[in-house]
């Protein structure tokens, strides 16, 4: 089933009825992306270009509001908007970065900067995420892999390259819990011409797996491409940013070598949101999440802006 966001439609979500404002705050920059620190109740923002990241605290019991507290300013030169994670455990800190050689870790109490990384490498950073409470991996743009533990003088290490070149690439990380070996851990890389490659981080010079994806593209954007792991799923990841539609597909059919993959499910559904005046190819998926516990429910946003609750089901398994 399918809910978009609009006060027109009773089937839908509405929000004089389904949601209710218990915290709101104002920003004077536009905001791209937020996160929220855990075990903590600030959130941090990013927005455009050389715009500072904000730390906002969600007020308590007797303050509905969300309050800006701190800026981090971004480094001189920056040309593409940062990118942030949130620490996983222990002093609440953020890793932020734009390009790759901006790569910074900063305390959110004290705004001192705790790490930086030694690189000249200016590659624009597509995807940024912690596997531990002290090392983190990193994906450029051009789908190349990092990664770093804090603890280790040698700092940043090259781990993956693709093997072709002239493509943009985002990653999703896959991790079961906060304190999951990060040799454990595997990574999607999405690249702009609909391929995947699975990297397991135990042994990360050649893909555990890889797939070619059937997805006609309206206008692929690096800032709305988006691949990410199935949190209740073992082997699931979904797929957008290409058109209209999120992409479902179970990787353990797939192998070493590249071939072509089939979805489990497509949702097409924020094509038939669209306004009557809009053509209707020109919606685009901007991003999508997968909830938490409920395995097969996926919220998703597109250019129109709807936003849609919904589950799916294995369309193939009806065909077994």
């Amino acid at each position: 089933m399918s809910c978009m966001l609009c006060d027109l439609s009773p089937q839908g979500l509405c929000p004089e009825r389904d949601f209710k404002v218990e915290h709101g705050g104002f920003s004077d920059t536009p905001i791209h992306c937020l996160k929220h620190v855990l075990g903590t109740r600030s959130v941090v923002t990013s927005g455009p270009p050389e715009s500072p990241l904000q730390i906002w605290r969600i007020g308590g019991d007797d303050s509905d509001v969300i309050k800006r507290t701190a800026c981090i300013e971004a480094s001189t030169g920056s040309r593409s908007q940062r990118k942030v994670a949130p620490s996983l455990s222990g002093k609440p800190c953020v890793l932020h970065a734009s390009q790759v050689n901006d790569t910074a870790l900063t305390d959110l109490e004290s705004h001192r900067s705790l790490y930086s990384v030694d690189t000249d490498c200016a590659d624009r950073v597509s995807g940024l995420e912690f596997v531990s409470a002290d090392e983190f991996v990193v994906c450029s743009d051009r789908g190349h892999l990092w990664l770093c533990d804090v603890r280790d003088p040698a700092g940043l290490q090259s781990v993956a390259s693709p093997e072709q070149e002239g493509l943009q690439w985002c990653m999703g990380l896959k991790k079961r819990h906060v304190h999951t070996d990060p040799a454990a851990c595997a990574v999607a890389r999405l690249s702009s011409a609909c391929q995947v490659l699975v990297t397991d981080l135990r042994s990360p010079r050649s893909p555990l797996c890889q797939a070619k994806m059937t997805i006609h593209q309206d206008a692929p954007c690096l800032d709305f491409m988006t691949v990410t792991w199935a949190p209740a799923l073992d082997q699931c990841v979904a797929v957008s940013g290409f058109n209209g539609a999120v992409h479902i597909y179970d990787t353990q059919s797939w192998g070493p070598a590249a071939t072509e993959a089939e979805p489990l499910f497509i949702h097409k559904g924020h094509r038939m949101s669209h306004d009557p005046d809009r053509d209707r190819d020109s919606v685009v998926v901007t991003t999508h999440v997968w909830h938490p516990w409920k395995p097969r429910t996926v919220l998703s946003a597109a250019t129109n802006g709807s936003l849609h609750v919904w589950d799916w089901a294995d369309q193939t398994a009806v065909h077994r």
